[in-house]
């Protein structure tokens, strides 16, 4: 082939070249799929639970990575969902209690949801994903925002078959017809209408359960007989070594759970974590169909754990232990691992960066935490050297009064240890290879000097 025509057909794909876009400027970007659920801990089937039906999520853990150890950084609702969508601890948001809106303190903060909005995707929110109610509601986040309402806690009367102690709901109803049931079936008409469209979607659905009341259909209750619950048996002494602050109904007169309904309780929180699963598995089975698991990032997460009478009564919320700091955190996206878990440690805040990272799009400003893509990539990395969870305490707390962002108990997870300090004074030291259900203090322990001194260094800068 001679020179002329050499140079014909360079010349030739040159302007080729020159007048096609390139792949990477032409692809849409992923979508993301942001699913959270509501006061929902690690008691799952692919967190090992022995009771617990959970297939949905555990399909989910097929598909990615699975966090054995991911933390919140508030045991709250709105502090909880205010931090990890902002980015920021609470120590930064100020944002320590149900009754403060959530940018009382945050100003022009780019939230998550509006980070992804400014850069070309449209974002849809179903449910509850910041605070119920206006003034922690974000509308600059959304293109579209379907408002949880009090209907999510307050079935039709026609609905309930059954009442228990107060914060328990037997309904006689379809999924579809009940509020989680409808808000995932939403879900689906907004994916089939967002995959349609030329943008890259940003797609929030916020279920209520398994928050108390427990509600659910019956079916889902007779999953758990009282008698399946495994029953719980704790050192008689162990609450005399922990600090008064740790036992919110010790410190502020508040409802414990007593040993003769916790298991009734448990199962049916059981029973309404189930329910959300299912719900859960409507928007798996809507990827399925649309085949948008190849452009789309899908995370599960809760806002926070979830206590079920240990330490003598603990239930809800409010507490610097482990089923109450920890949260079940799945993400799959295209391209990383499936079926893999990590087991480095991670926190709620770490998500901003991650998805960002994820998605292609230019990091946020101010973020606290760190990106979980070097993770999900290879699921064997090393974690954080620590995660820290913390909780405002008052004494003589009245309902319906701010808590006080300056007094706070903090808490660090590191490898083996979980250690606290309380605004009192007081102090706990776990040590999880020994004791993972957090019995024993061990913080005034003359043989464990140098591990609270360590510790409480790492307080500082976490």
């Amino acid at each position: 082939m001679n020179s002329i025509v050499l140079r014909r057909i360079a010349f030739a794909l040159a302007v080729l070249t020159a007048t096609l876009p390139s792949f990477r400027a032409e692809a849409k970007p992923p979508n993301v799929l942001f699913i959270m659920a509501d006061d929902l801990n690690c008691d799952l089937g692919c967190y090992g639970h022995s009771v617990v039906k959970s297939p949905q999520i555990d399909r989910l853990a097929a598909r990615g990575v699975r966090f054995e150890r991911a933390y919140c950084q508030y045991p709250v609702c709105n502090p909880s969902r205010t931090s990890l969508l902002s980015g920021r601890r609470p120590q930064t948001t100020r944002v320590v209690d149900n009754i403060t809106p959530t940018r009382s303190s945050l100003d022009d903060t780019v939230m998550l949801p509006e980070h992804f909005r400014k850069h070309g995707y449209t974002t849809l929110k179903l449910g509850k994903i910041f605070h119920t109610g206006e003034a922690f509601e974000d509308p600059r986040s959304w293109d579209m925002d379907y408002i949880e309402t009090s209907a999510s806690k307050n079935p039709p009367r026609e609905q309930v078959a059954e009442e228990r102690w107060g914060r328990v709901v037997v309904l006689e109803a379809a999924d579809e017809v009940t509020w989680d049931g409808s808000l995932a079936r939403r879900g689906v008409k907004e994916l089939e209408q967002a995959a349609a469209g030329a943008k890259p979607f940003f797609l929030a659905v916020g279920f209520r359960r398994p928050h108390a009341p427990y509600i659910a259909p019956r079916r889902y209750f007779n999953l758990y007989p009282t008698a399946a619950v495994p029953p719980l048996v704790e050192p008689t002494d162990h609450l005399a070594r922990i600090p008064r602050l740790a036992l919110p109904y010790i410190c502020n007169n508040e409802e414990k759970l007593d040993g003769e309904h916790r298991p009734g309780v448990a199962a049916a929180y059981y029973a309404s974590a189930s329910f959300m699963d299912a719900q859960v598995g409507v928007l798996l089975d809507c990827l399925d169909r649309l085949a948008l698991w190849d452009n789309t990032v899908v995370v599960f997460l809760s806002d926070h754990g979830y206590q079920l009478g240990e330490h003598g009564g603990l239930w809800h919320k409010m507490t610097l232990f482990e089923p109450c700091c920890r949260v079940p955190l799945v993400i799959a996206a295209p391209g990383i691992p499936r079926g893999q878990t990590a087991s480095g440690l991670v926190e709620s805040i770490d998500l901003y960066p991650t998805l960002v990272e994820l998605c292609g799009l230019p990091t946020g400003t101010g973020l606290e935490g760190t990106s979980l893509v070097p993770l999900l990539r290879d699921p064997k990395q090393a974690g954080k050297r620590a995660a820290q969870t913390v909780v405002s305490r008052v004494a003589n707390r009245s309902a319906g009064k701010p808590l006080d962002p300056g007094r706070l108990g903090k808490s660090l997870r590191t490898d083996r240890w979980r250690y606290t300090e309380w605004p009192d004074g007081g102090r706990e030291l776990y040590d999880h290879q020994s004791d993972p259900n957090e019995y024993r203090n061990l913080a005034d322990s003359a043989e464990h000097a140098a591990v609270v001194a360590e510790h409480h260094g790492l307080l500082a800068s976490p």
